[in-house]
């Protein structure tokens, strides 16, 4: 069968079951006729008259007389009352949005509460908090959350909360923080809190002093997997249902404006680091110390209402978390996620994907040379919205690195909102200039458009063109396609179809793609289930693949087809099992080791993977993921294992064991490998925590341990003081002997932002 072939088939599918469900599926709100809290129209926010005290009970004068939000149950019973008293009061006055959280319990000394980290999301815990769609984009959103020790979480909501099947990652980032308070109270009726968010740290339209919000306020009770919310979202699309800007109820500010404060926040960094080089005669290893001291600023200013502009001299990102280690069955590169702040923090106004890992735009292609960080003397980025578009700007210099020189990083980011608020269209440019003269450059296109309350048609379109290339704007082999319908929804039937093209000059010089020159295919059909009255509260069977062609040959490249089904009980249970039939042509032996390899060939090969978890509401957790069955010419055994204990509001123990054993018998060839990681996370109070992150890989025989210690008295100031070193567990594998220890460093970073 053809490509074009398939690509005709899948089409069909995809009309016949727009044709058939693109009904309106809106679930019914359960609210009365005399409700105004619970209602389509948007809710005037009262403001305060009076002083608020931030000290968690909310029993000031200036609170009498404001209705508290009428809050039903999201799951497991959806529309039901809360099991609990529930009382959530919103106001605010020039300055601040306050949140009350007044959360009673009948069984007080049961209330769960085990991590004190900031943005720590220990799911074991009580929380509560609010989502904000600030810009009421039915999009994007800003969440503000606490638990019962009064820690803080803030996080960005990005593309509608929606998670799709071939990405693994949440549509949230965690790493961004802004400044606002929370205080918490508990005694023998329940716990108690409340929040002070100022409006400087939101950005927002105001149209002659009226602003208009969506709103999402959430609790959880754990104990009882029990989350209560307001309005009445039904759980219809998984977990992150309960953060969807689509669904948010619109609320109405008066006679507020945009604040526009100057972040200014130096560091200081200070330290010593320890590496070993062979001596001039090869003969063994000699330690090298170096002393480390660096100085650089970050600066944040609102340039206007809606636009706020970073600067970053001299970056560093000494504190950042090692990654974690990863062993590689495939014949293509391994992805790493970005855990570096300023590349995470609004990272969603940058996003171009086109799939899983694959993307126009990737930041730790920036800063970062074969895993070795490279300087980066600074740079700027420009976010927000300009008239009816969203912006996003990002320019960035380095130094030379071993084998690159001094290079230019640009991006480029427009969309604006069409046809319906749920609709965008948009275009990237990005550019990577280096000082020899050399560059690359890539621009796209993209949109996605809502169809009805369910169905979203997704494109996306992009080209490059770089160096010693014939650079044809009318040939696709510079471009890549890509076309996506998704019906979101985990009740009844949904799906994910994508059409996908990367032609064989197609390379991103600041994106990542995991393979070069192919026509995709990929579907996920599935069918849900919302038991009323049963032990599942949701379960679903789906039917999963995808095939690959080279474009030069026609042939085809890899497939895969596996029928399965998930399902989660209403105690918190999780578990999925697939069997799945692939196909993989090998144009080239790989290898698995040294020792190991993959033969150039042609290989059927079927597997029964699966994943199983208790519930995470619980402070002794346990998570498997397993890979059995047949493996190119061989037979493999993958499992990894996660057991997570939350000791207390102070201790968190988590570990992970990864094992992959390949056998091909026929060759007299075995792969074994595993990977061991171990954290420590120890809360002295929600401003100070120590973490350890020690990890073991068996393919490069080494240990990687990182220890960091972080005092955070306010939001802008911080301390660390971080300890890494990489030790060699099999020193006698190469000639000379290694030393005991490759690199070790200890750091000291300090930074304080000043507000003008």
């Amino acid at each position: 069968m053809k490509p074009s072939d398939t690509f005709s088939i899948g089409l069909c599918v995809w009309i016949l079951s727009s044709a058939i469900h693109a009904q309106d599926t809106k679930q019914p709100v359960p609210a009365t006729s005399d409700d105004p809290l619970q209602t389509s129209e948007p809710y005037t926010v009262p403001r305060v008259h009076g002083q608020v005290v931030l000290d968690g009970l909310s029993q000031e004068p200036a609170w009498e007389g404001i209705a508290p939000l009428r809050f039903v149950e999201h799951r497991p019973d959806f529309g039901q009352p809360p099991t609990e008293k529930t009382e959530v009061l919103i106001a605010y006055d020039d300055d601040y949005l306050y949140v009350v959280g007044r959360l009673y319990d009948t069984e007080p000394d049961k209330i769960q509460s085990n991590s004190k980290k900031r943005d720590s999301g220990d799911p074991s815990s009580e929380w509560f908090g609010i989502a904000l769609d600030t810009f009421n984009d039915k999009e994007n959103a800003l969440a503000f959350f606490t638990t019962p020790t009064g820690l803080r979480w803030d996080a960005t909501i990005f593309n509608d909360a929606q998670q799709n099947s071939t990405s693994p990652s949440a549509p949230m980032n965690i790493s961004w923080n802004t400044f606002w308070d929370v205080a918490v109270r508990r005694n023998d009726e329940g716990w108690f809190t409340e929040m002070r968010i100022p409006f400087s740290s939101l950005r927002f339209q105001d149209k002659d002093g009226r602003v208009v919000m969506g709103l999402i306020s959430w609790r959880l009770i754990a104990r009882k997997n029990e989350c209560v919310i307001f309005p009445a979202i039904p759980p219809n699309w998984g977990f992150l249902s309960r953060f969807k800007p689509s669904k948010a109820q619109e609320i109405v500010f008066e006679n507020i404006y945009s604040r526009k404060p100057l972040y200014i926040a130096p560091y200081l960094l200070g330290g010593i680091g320890q590496s070993f080089e062979r001596n001039d005669e090869e003969t063994a290893y000699q330690r090298i110390e170096t002393p480390e001291h660096e100085i650089g600023l970050d600066m944040k200013y609102g340039l206007t209402n809606n636009l706020t502009l970073d600067v970053t001299l001299n970056t560093d990102f000494a504190q950042v978390e090692a990654d974690d280690e990863q062993i590689n069955l495939t014949r293509f590169s391994l992805f790493f996620p970005e855990k570096r702040l300023f590349f995470q923090e609004r990272s969603s106004n940058f996003d171009f994907n086109f799939g899983g890992p694959n993307r126009l735009f990737y930041s730790r292609r920036i800063g970062i040379e074969d895993g070795i960080p490279v300087r980066i003397y600074g740079g700027a980025r420009l976010v927000g919205r300009v008239g009816s578009y969203d912006v996003g700007i990002l320019n960035m210099q380095t130094a030379a690195g071993d084998s690159l020189p001094s290079e230019n990083f640009g991006v480029l980011r427009l969309r604006k909102r069409v046809l319906n608020p749920y609709s965008y269209v948009g275009g990237m440019t990005t550019s990577r200039i280096g000082a020899d003269g050399s560059y690359n450059v890539a621009y796209g296109l993209d949109g996605i458009f809502r169809l009805s309350s369910e169905d979203y048609l997704s494109f996306k379109w992009a080209q490059t063109f770089e160096t010693g290339r014939p650079n044809n704007p009318l040939s696709l082999r510079p471009t890549r396609l890509w076309v996506n319908y998704d019906r979101r929804t985990q009740k009844g039937f949904g799906c994910y179809l994508i059409g996908s093209y990367s032609g064989s000059h197609y390379n991103p010089g600041i994106g990542f793609n995991l393979r070069d020159d192919f026509t995709c295919l990929y579907e996920n059909l599935r069918y849900g289930w919302l038991p009323e009255t049963s032990g599942l509260f949701h379960h679903q069977v789906f039917l999963e693949g995808q095939l690959i062609w080279g474009n030069a040959t026609g042939a085809l490249e890899s497939s895969n087809l596996g029928l399965g089904w998930e399902a989660e009980t209403r105690s918190g249970y999780m578990g999925k099992i697939l069997p799945m039939i692939f196909y993989e042509s090998v144009p080239d032996t790989f290898p698995l080791s040294d020792d190991v390899h993959i033969p150039e060939g042609s290989y059927t090969f079927a597997a029964l993977t699966g994943t199983w978890q208790t519930p995470d509401n619980r402070p002794l957790f346990f998570a498997a993921d397993w890979h059995i069955g047949s493996f190119y010419d061989g037979w493999r055994f993958s499992l990894a294992f996660t057991p997570r204990w939350s000791v207390s509001s102070s201790l968190e123990i988590e570990a992970t064991l990864e094992w992959d054993r390949i056998d091909f018998s026929n060759r007299n060839q075995v792969f074994n490998a595993h990977i061991e990681r171990l954290r420590f996370l120890y809360m002295l109070s929600t401003k100070c925590c120590i973490s350890a992150f020690v990890q073991y890989n068996s393919e490069v025989d080494q240990v990687i341990e990182n220890v960091r210690f972080r005092y955070n008295p306010r939001e802008g100031v911080d301390l660390y003081l971080v300890y890494n070193e990489s030790l060699n567990t099999d020193r006698h594998r190469e000639t000379p002997v290694l030393p005991f220890t490759d690199n070790r460093t200890v750091l000291l970073k300090v930074t304080h932002t000043f507000t003008l």
